[in-house]
């Protein structure tokens, strides 16, 4: 469905990200990246408290691919 869009102001775009408005018949990652992180890792805010006691992050991943993306071109 077509639609009206006003203003769009992009400051930055990353080499693998997309920018979409309007319209798409498909839209294909070139790139994926696995990101392992801790408690507590990703909290943004103004006066933050975090109380993690014991914490651990577990990387193993046995089946080895997550996203294949070999095909998309």
């Amino acid at each position: 469905m077509p639609a009206i869009v006003g203003v769009a102001q992009v400051i930055t775009l990353g080499s693998s990200s997309v920018f979409h408005i309007g319209d798409v018949y498909k839209i294909m990652p070139f790139a994926t990246a696995k990101t392992f992180s801790g408690a507590g890792s990703f909290n943004t805010g103004e006066q933050l408290n975090v109380h993690n006691q014991l914490s651990s992050t577990n990387t193993s991943d046995p089946d080895v691919i997550d996203q294949n993306n070999f095909l998309n071109m």
